[in-house]
């Protein structure tokens, strides 16, 4: 039955991780300790988002110890940057607050 409507298959899928999540860690975010609303829709800033805890780690990237439950705004992609793309914004945001600086200055 799962090769006929896969997607279905996939769903259910999903929502048997999101129920072994919630029973292991409650139903609060990891990220910012408040309730997750579960009744939400995928794709709700509220709604669950399952999040992977270490990033890029082969194997193990599906297995329920390397995952968690947040918030759909709190698992923003990008949210978390590695120490590469933090040294490549550095000289864009400094210039921005030079920029800042001197506007305040002369107003």
């Amino acid at each position: 039955m799962r090769f006929l409507n896969p997607w279905k298959h996939k769903r259910e899928a999903e929502r048997a991780r999101v129920a072994a999540l919630r029973e292991r860690d409650g139903d609060a975010c990891r990220r910012c300790r408040r309730p997750i609303r579960f009744e939400l829709p995928f794709g709700h800033d509220q709604g669950v988002r399952i999040e992977a805890v270490l990033c890029g780690v082969e194997g193990e990237a599906e297995s329920l110890a390397n995952l968690c439950l947040t918030h759909g705004k709190c698992n923003v992609s990008g949210l978390d940057h590695t120490g590469e793309v933090i040294e490549r914004l550095r000289p864009q945001r400094e210039a921005e607050l030079f920029a800042k600086a001197r506007e305040k200055r002369a107003a």
